[in-house]
């Protein structure tokens, strides 16, 4: 049995530190079934491989396992893989795998099961994107022996290791994968400490404890079977429809929790907020450099002079989020700011637009150039932005609209905004993208990134196309030295931050809102999902 580092569970320091709050049960209790209740939206396959956004990430988190994770302190540690080597010239890596697990379908975890995982990501008919961009520089992996996976790589990848720690390349089972896309997102098989049960859609997902689990990171308090009996993972879509129902004891825990609801928290003696911002890119909203008129640096630095970013946060948010000004994360320790470029400034903006000729008003106040508006189109997926950060990109597009943008906001579904941006019918756009470490900045605004993936889906919207970037990213990714990496990224942030390619905004948002009976409870240092291995529920 492995030691369990020294670790109280994050829920039970949060309960502690609450105002009035009860202490927290020293002693887990087995039995009860936890009720989860998501705000994002139900994803349309369980399979993380499959597309990849972070409503499977926190679902497939409690059935799936990935080879490695990261700890508090951002150091990459084993799971699946007890150990790695990698060769000098960096296109080899060598890991071994734990001997002793088995998929709950009774497969044996082995390295030809490690193989066919990089295969299915890799496979354009699985339609992966985040997992598929995460392992594009994996040429092969061959199963040396049953404990043995070696990864040929094509290119040297200093991220490797912070990719195979995210939910979406984590291990499923072969034959479960076999069964054919259908089955499989309607309940993947993994390792992990809960097996899919039942997928009720439109309604819920149950999911039924492990009894053989054994495979616990080694920074999980509880390295056997989970003490709950299951999960049932309901989709409320209405922030005060769960809050209401976390409130009444109907759920145990919520996500996508509103800044006033928070607020509340704060002063509650029956409910407890988990703050866990995710790693990788900030909140941020990009500007459209690949069409006019963001083609135009002049046009993205007034667009960004015009709104006062800070006002609207504090106003909307109750102190629950803090300015960024990086593309990168807080929670990412190579994070680089530049406040000075950020400031509120709208006669910077008006001249900039001036110089930039557009100069003629309509009668609505819009700014024209020729005969045209000055119209930037921002759609907004409702799925994935919370009700305060829509009332900021209404202050944001009233400001805008005084230096003389057009902005036309527009609210869609997910389906909907994915269809809008893989039709270029945006200017503006604020897209969550979750990777563990800077090589974030890789997906983002490397060229490559404008190139669709298998699922349709591409990540550089700022479309930003800069060759001295690139080669600055491709460095980055090359070496495996830390100190000539953070120097490398800090570079690439300054290139995007100069050039006013992005508005950054905060980290992203990841309030979780949990009752006092349940204890036990954190969030993954890898994507901040939360997870229950560990949980207990009390009276």
């Amino acid at each position: 049995m492995r030691v369990a580092a020294a670790l109280v569970p994050l829920a039970v320091l949060l309960a502690a530190c609450a105002p009035g709050t009860p202490a927290a049960s020293s002693t887990p209790k087995a039995g009860g079934t936890l009720v989860y209740a998501s705000g994002d939206a139900e994803p349309t396959c369980l399979d993380p491989h499959v597309g990849g956004n972070y409503p499977q990430a926190l679902l497939s988190a409690q059935f799936l396992e990935p080879l490695v994770s990261r700890d508090a302190k951002g150091e990459i540690i084993p799971w699946l893989a007890e150990s790695w080597t990698t060769s000098e010239d960096g296109l080899t890596w060598e890991f071994t795998l734990r001997s002793d697990v088995t998929f709950t379908d009774g497969t044996p975890f082995d390295a030809a099961a490690v193989k066919a995982n990089i295969e299915h990501l890799q496979d354009p008919a699985t339609k992966s994107s985040t997992g598929y961009l995460a392992v594009g520089k994996v040429a092969s992996v061959e199963a040396l022996d049953a404990t043995t996976a070696r990864f040929i790589l094509s290119a040297p990848d200093s991220a490797l290791l912070e990719s195979l720690s995210q939910p979406w390349t984590a291990m499923e089972s072969p034959t479960g994968i076999a069964r054919g896309e259908a089955a499989n997102c309607d309940a993947p098989v993994g390792t992990g400490p809960f097996v899919v049960d039942e997928w009720v859609k439109q309604d819920h997902v149950s999911l039924v404890r492990n009894d053989a689990y054994d495979s616990a990171p080694g920074d999980a308090a509880n390295d056997g079977p989970a003490y709950l009996d299951g999960i049932t993972w309901r989709f409320i879509p209405d922030s005060a429809s769960r809050f209401a129902a976390l409130q009444s004891g109907d759920v145990d825990i919520i996500d996508n929790a509103q800044p006033d609801t928070i607020a509340q928290a704060k002063d509650s003696k029956t409910i407890v907020d988990l703050d866990a911002p995710r790693p990788g890119a900030s909140n941020r909203i990009e500007l459209n450099a690949g069409q006019a008129p963001f083609d135009d640096q002049r046009l993205r630095e007034a667009f960004v002079r015009s709104t006062d970013v800070n006002a609207g946060i504090e106003s909307l948010f109750f102190g629950t989020a803090k300015r960024s000004y990086s593309p990168l994360s807080s929670a990412e320790a190579t994070a680089y700011s530049d406040e000075s470029l950020f400031g509120y400034d709208l006669d910077a903006a008006n001249k900039l637009l001036d110089e930039a000729g557009w100069t003629e008003k309509d009668e609505d106040g819009v700014r024209t150039k020729d005969g045209v508006r000055l119209t930037v189109r921002f759609p907004v997926s409702t799925n994935q932005s919370i009700p305060a950060e829509q009332s900021l990109f209404e202050q944001i597009q009233a400001g805008a609209g005084d230096a003389g943008f057009d902005v036309q906001l527009e609210l869609l579904d997910l389906s909907s905004w994915y269809e809008a941006l893989g039709s270029n019918a945006y200017e503006a756009v604020s897209a969550p993208y979750t990777k563990v470490g800077p090589d974030v900045l890789r997906v983002l605004y490397d060229s490559s990134g404008i190139v669709p993936a298998p699922s349709g889906y591409f990540a550089n919207h700022a479309q930003l196309d800069d060759p001295a970037l690139d080669e600055i990213l491709k460095q980055a990714s090359d070496t495996l030295d830390p100190e000539e990496r953070a120097f490398l990224y800090e570079q690439a942030q300054q290139i995007i931050l100069d050039g006013y390619y992005i508005l950054p905004l905060y980290d992203q948002q990841n309030h979780f809102l949990l009752s006092t009976s349940l204890q036990g409870v954190r969030a993954l240092p890898t994507v901040s999902t939360p997870v229950f291995g560990d949980a207990w529920l009390v009276e």
